[in-house]
């Protein structure tokens, strides 16, 4: 057995590094172009995406609000448009996450402040995506980075990234294996969005019918959220949300679930559902009902149709003006009607809640197999079985 940065895997096994298979397999990597080929004038409504340091999600390319180029100057800055296969990084900031481009995203651009990695026939691009999530070259990745403030990639960095490459064969086996996981994710993804659309469909419908209007401090309280630095965090199950989401885990709650966590400081006047209990910290409000008539799947929609984010404070630091908000009116329509939309609403919540624990438990899973497979201590078959259960 020979020794790796992952630790020691079998003979048979090839060590490279990612330049070496980019160049064997006729690729390279590439940064995207810079900005002066790039203006913010040049971006469009309808056109070609472009692939921002910010759509790079977990080996995803998160296209919710993705950046656009026109079909001229995607010709123009061809030799930066994205091929199945390829993976992409930023090269600024969270310089572990990739993102694996789908045969979907074909023609795509590799936008400014990007990294593109083309390995050509020298390796499967699944496994190689795959490779690159494992903690341990993930850490090694951080490590490289240059920059005292802010990590930073070049393409020297990415093409020194040490490599382990079995036969042809394992690596398919192993992509497939850990495939069959991410795909059921994706699933469970697309059902969530088609839900997440239903439901603002139905507040759509209600607030159409002939009602009032009340202040949002009529029917609620912003409470705020509580300090909780990360080396205080116990390990648990138990979320806990700063403005812009789920930002780790605890081993206990501030809040009861259902809740609505809005963000203060940072992603200000994001909305946020919580199904179970949570801890906000105190970049946040939590919503404290007033009355109970008007139940918190209701109060969700309406918030996130108060456009709080342009409520931000004048202070030196940015933040969700809590008195503006509360002043902000809201439609209401007649309460039986509320309570009806909430009843149906309840329901796609909890569906959404089943959904999002099930992908969390198959992302858990995948990540739990990844070391072993890419080690060889676990064979694909053997893995198989356990992706079967969990599927």
């Amino acid at each position: 057995m020979s020794e790796s940065v992952i630790g020691r895997v079998p003979s048979g096994w090839a060590l490279a590094t990612l330049g070496d298979l980019c160049r064997s397999g006729g690729g390279e990597i590439q940064t995207g172009p810079f900005g002066s080929q790039l203006h913010a004038s040049d971006y469009v409504v309808t056109g070609i995406p472009s692939v921002m340091p910010q759509n790079i999600g977990d080996n995803v390319i998160v296209e919710d609000r993705i950046a656009r180029i026109s079909p001229e100057d995607a010709e123009r800055l061809s030799r930066y448009l994205l091929r199945d296969g390829d993976i992409v990084y930023s090269r600024r900031g969270d310089v572990e996450r990739r993102a694996l481009v789908s045969a979907a995203q074909d023609g795509w651009l590799c936008g400014t402040g990007c990294l593109r990695v083309r390995l050509g026939d020298s390796a499967d691009p699944r496994y190689i995506s795959y490779y690159l999530g494992h903690p341990k070259v993930r850490q090694w990745i951080v490590r490289h980075a240059v920059g005292a403030t802010m990590p930073n990639l070049n393409t020297s960095i990415l093409s020194d990234v040490p490599v382990v490459s079995p036969p042809r064969a394992i690596q398919e086996g192993i992509a497939s294996t850990l495939g069959v996981l991410d795909d059921k994710i994706a699933v469970n993804k697309r059902i969530d969005v088609s839900v997440c659309e239903l439901a603002e469909v139905e507040y759509a419908r209600v607030v159409s019918m002939i009602g009032e209007r009340a202040t949002l401090g009529d029917l609620v309280d912003l409470k705020y959220g509580k300090s909780l630095p990360a080396g205080q965090r116990r390990s648990g199950d138990i979320p806990v949300y700063g403005s812009g989401g789920v930002g780790g885990w605890h081993d206990e709650s501030l809040v009861a679930g259902p809740g609505i966590v809005v963000g203060r400081k940072g992603t200000v006047g994001a909305i946020h559902w919580e199904q179970g209990n949570f801890f906000p910290i105190d970049t946040t409000f939590f919503v404290q009902v007033r009355r109970p008539d008007v139940p918190l799947e209701f109060v969700f929609f309406a918030m996130k149709n108060l456009g709080l984010a342009s409520m931000n404070s004048d202070s030196a630091v940015p933040g969700l003006n809590r008195t503006n908000a509360l002043a902000a009116t809201v439609p209401l329509p007649p309460i039986e009607e509320v309570g009806r939309f909430a009843r149906r609403v309840k329901e796609l919540f909890e569906l959404r809640h089943s959904l999002l624990s099930q992908s969390q438990r198959l992302a858990d899973l995948r990540d739990a197999l990844l070391p072993g497979l890419m080690s060889g201590a676990i064979q694909a078959r053997d893995a198989e079985k356990a992706v079967e259960d969990a599927t």
